[in-house]
């Protein structure tokens, strides 16, 4: 049985931009930090979990229109209008270094995988679910434990790739007392600032794996607040009633998709004598030949 590890790739650009120091330059004073640091948690990662097969998931498109037109609010607060066009506020010193990371991975041979009007947490769903054998998620994104089960889990990289955690089903049961098929709910129920997904006031992580356990959809939970004769607390049932339409449309933009149709993902040669002047030429120092071994 094969692994499989896929890599949510702007959560490791963003991190190693904000977690290498800024004083890593090309030779002609380009910023090299966030190109240094991916390749350099991708190659930690490859080395400790050996996977068969690897790939790159892309946002092709950071923040889909049908997911804006289901909650308003989702990423609003990274918009910026530049020329009449909403683009995502991103530092420029990172701004610069995205088509960097890209051309270098591409001489990685790694397979860089992304779809129109879809981020990359449904491409990261979508490849885990159609692979034959494990899969190994690689993101510093919460609401993606809702991909693992038997066969899939997450390398959850938010405290850093050093100290990332393997979270499994039996990991969620112990954290939150949940299986991964409700995390979803549990996700809705408590919002993500930092997606612009304000959750039902009131309910924070304790409360919101209560109704989950409690409640075996969340419909249920809304049936169970306009029922004056159900268990649920009047004040629970007054904070779930003042939101009952964004828990619906929230759901949606929750859910990663896992049904996109996308090519088969072939690993292609390292290109070693690109991969090493790339390297020479932005700076790399030890982060390419680690990435060439790694990879080898």
């Amino acid at each position: 049985m094969s692994t499989l590890m896929i890599f949510d790739t702007s959560y490791l650009y963003f991190r190693a931009f904000f977690g290498v120091p800024s004083s890593f330059r090309s030779p002609d004073g380009r910023p090299v930090n966030a190109v240094r640091g991916t390749l350099d948690f991708i190659s930690r990662l490859v080395s400790q979990y050996s996977p068969d097969e690897v790939a790159c998931a892309w946002d092709d498109d950071w923040r889909p229109g049908w997911r804006v037109d289901l909650i308003e609010s989702y990423k609003a607060h990274r918009v910026v209008v530049v020329d009449g066009e909403q683009i995502e506020q991103v530092d420029d010193d990172l701004t610069v270094q995205v088509p960097l990371i890209r051309e270098v991975l591409e001489a990685t041979g790694i397979p860089i995988v992304g779809a129109a009007e879809h981020e990359a947490d449904d491409v990261l769903a979508s490849l885990a679910r159609r692979h034959a054998g494990t899969s190994l998620v690689v993101t510093g994104d919460r609401d993606l434990f809702q991909l693992a089960d038997d066969d899939t889990s997450v390398v959850y990289v938010a405290r850093g790739v050093a100290k990332h955690e393997l979270v499994t089903p039996a990991v969620l049961a112990e954290k939150y007392g949940l299986t991964p098929d409700r995390y979803v709910d549990f996700a809705v129920l408590r919002g993500d600032p930092s997606d612009g997904l304000p959750g039902v006031k009131g309910i924070g992580d304790k409360s919101a794996a209560s109704l989950v356990n409690t409640y075996p959809t969340i419909e249920a939970m809304v049936a169970a607040a306009v029922d004056a004769s159900s268990a649920m607390s009047p004040s629970m049932r007054s904070q779930l009633l003042a939101d009952v339409d964004y828990l619906a449309r929230a759901r949606e933009v929750v859910t990663a998709v896992d049904s996109l149709d996308l090519p088969p993902i072939a690993r292609g040669p390292v290109e070693v004598e690109r991969l090493t002047a790339l390297g020479e030429e932005l700076g790399l120092g030890g982060s390419v030949p680690r990435i060439i071994e790694a990879l080898g």
